[in-house]
């Protein structure tokens, strides 16, 4: 559908019974948030808030609630952007099908935007902060955040919209120290594109100008989290996925999405931080409170009858899910492309994304080897460790299936796959002292950690555990062993005190396996935490537990391990110390009493009544 505004989608998605509006007045302080990720977790239905205690305005929710829905959204357009990521790839499939490329090709040329200098701004009203719904998602956030924000800055060397970036970074609009109605906080790394954009008018000591738009066709929102190539313009791709041109005009210098429903405008200037955060996100935890740059509010507008989207982030999955599945599906192609010999790379969700990659890659050029080991997919893992969004990773496990019948998709599987063929002496590549992502707090400080390449490739080494072996039920100073999955253990310790402390633990550990290695040969993996219950309840947990908690140059030991020619690798098991540290940013947490409070809407008589069932 090629929807002119939000409201237009909103209305198709009640027509076909997947939005529910509620017509309750509802605190933005914490219960717009607790009743989505209610509706959310039972796969409900997209919300149009229509009475939102404190603003005028009315909110949308879980609208890319599921993968069906976001696919529904984009029914007539889906398969045309598709075909042109095809063809940005492989740009001689125009000129063998050219017939079957049409299609595509003029959709291309529709998708770019138009500027309407002569449009009125009596479409927008001016208005301030405090008119807007003011959501608090999570009870340690630092105020209320902008959680759908497409954030549009331009070149200041090449100005212009097809120069410029539009990508979604959060903004915080109340709390910390910001003056209310006339500051918002931005949170963003310097290598994004906005920060490219920053550094360039710090460099010629002029302001960064910023629009941040929000609402509009829900196109814009992909647009602004699609990982497009180089050169592309998010405007392009949002008039593409959004079968409509995106419209905009320029404002005291500002550029106005004539689409959105609101527009925040304002101006970022060199060294102007603030304190950001604390925001529950989405590995499961806070992000801690940090300095980041400062937009001082220039205008605010917002159309008539606008709605303001949001969502909830937290721990996986979540609303993000959805996106992350739309853009895989759309140009998950494109990735495998891009780097030589990669087959597929899948960023596992559970795990909140950018801590665990899983990677299909290709051995075509050692036919001549005795024998299957790692070879190209080594250098297959550093084109991946280097590319985008996918060198945020801290853990990478990679292999190659000449059977080609191995997906990335199926987690499990592809554990299973790489933990029967592992090497533990030749396998583990660490990267120390390098960067993480800014959120994961399980490294040595701020965007600061490690990361390290499980690759194995070969013959079946070992049959997997499926029950926890006698000898680890009977450790001293680790209990309640439990099975997490095949070839991997959980062990529960005491609570994580220090590193010094750490490395007595795991000399006993020694003491007690390293002449035991026959014993454990079916047991690769084994995980130290501090509940092996929930760690090892089921599979999300695990993944979720055992990969964000855990710094790989700190908290990854060995039974039996050695260092040769600064090549570490183990004897006996991989140890994974997945403890929570002191350091850790604490996990988000529901508030019990706005649980109780919202069941009013779930109850008989309430707008939610029945539709979880």
């Amino acid at each position: 559908m090629s929807y002119v505004s939000l409201e237009e989608c909103l209305l198709d998605l009640e027509k076909n019974g997947q939005l529910v509006r509620i017509k309750e007045e509802v605190d933005a302080y914490l219960e717009m948030a607790a009743i989505h990720l209610r509706v959310h977790e039972a796969g409900g239905p997209a919300l149009l808030f229509e009475n939102v205690k404190g603003s005028r305005f009315r909110a949308a929710s879980n609208i890319f609630g599921t993968i069906e829905r976001s696919k529904f959204i984009f029914r007539d357009t889906f398969q045309l952007v598709q075909q042109l990521i095809g063809l940005k790839d492989d740009p001689v499939k125009a000129f063998k099908h050219p017939l079957q490329n049409l299609k595509a090709g003029l959709a291309a040329l529709k998708s770019f935007p138009l500027q309407n200098p002569l449009s009125k701004p009596v479409l927008y009203e001016e208005i301030k902060i405090t008119d807007l719904p003011l959501i608090h998602h999570w009870p340690m956030d630092g105020g209320a955040f902008i959680t759908l924000p497409q954030v549009y800055t331009e070149d200041i060397d090449e100005p212009g919209i097809m120069k410029a970036n539009l990508g979604m970074y959060r903004i915080q609009l109340t709390g910390n120290d910001y003056k209310l109605n006339e500051e918002a906080g931005l949170h963003y790394q310097l290598h994004r594109g906005i920060g490219v954009h920053q550094t360039k008018a710090d460099a010629k000591g002029l302001p960064m100008k910023v629009s941040c738009f929000v609402g509009g066709p829900p196109a814009h929102s992909v647009a602004a989290v699609m990982p497009l190539p180089e050169g592309i313009s998010e405007m392009a791709f949002a008039g593409v996925l959004g079968g409509r041109r995106f419209r905009y005009v320029y404002r005291d210098g500002f550029c106005i999405s004539t689409d959105a429903d609101f527009v925040i405008t304002g101006e970022v200037y060199q060294n102007e931080n603030k304190p950001e955060g604390p925001f529950g996100d989405h590995l499961g935890y806070y992000s801690l409170q940090h300095d980041f740059p400062v937009m001082r509010v220039h205008k605010i507008f917002a159309k008539k009858n606008a709605v303001w989207p949001f969502t909830v982030v937290g721990r996986p999955p979540q609303e993000d899910t959805s996106f992350g599945e739309l853009i895989h599906e759309l140009a998950g192609a494109a990735v495998s492309q891009e780097i030589p010999g990669l087959q597929e790379v899948h960023a596992v969700d559970a795990a909140g994304v950018h801590p665990l990659l899983l990677a299909v890659g290709s051995e075509r050029y050692t036919p001549y080897s005795p024998a299957k080991q790692p070879a190209e997919i080594l250098t297959i893992a550093n084109h991946i460790l280097g590319t985008g969004q996918l060198s945020l990773a801290k853990f990478l496990f990679i292999t190659a299936d000449d059977s080609k019948q191995l997906s990335a998709q199926n987690v499990q599987a592809f554990m299973e796959y790489m933990l029967e063929r592992i090497d533990l002496t030749r396998d583990i590549h660490f990267h120390t002292n390098t960067t993480i992502d800014t959120l994961d707090y399980s490294g040595t400080g701020l965007n600061t950690g490690s990361k390290v390449v499980f690759a194995a490739y070969g013959e079946v080494k070992r049959k997997l555990c499926t029950e926890v072996p006698q000898l680890l039920k009977e450790l001293n100073g680790f209990e309640n062993p439990q099975f997490a999955m095949p070839g991997v253990i959980a062990l529960q310790a005491k609570r994580f005190i220090s590193y010094d402390e750490t490395h007595k633990e795991i000399g006993s550990l020694n003491q007690q396996l390293a002449t035991h290695n026959p014993q454990l040969a079916t047991t690769p993996f084994m995980i130290i935490c501090d509940d092996t219950n929930f760690t090892t309840a089921n599979l999300k947990n695990y993944l979720w537990v055992t990969f964000t908690r855990c710094n790989p140059s700190h908290d990854i030991y060995g039974i039996d391990p050695f260092t040769e020619n600064k090549h570490w690798g183990c004897r006996g098991s991989l140890v994974i110390d997945a403890r929570i540290k002191p350091h850790h940013a604490p996990a988000v947490e529901k508030d019990p009493a706005v649980e109780k409070k919202i069941n009013r809407l779930f109850e008989k008589g309430g707008s939610l009544y029945n539709m979880l069932k």
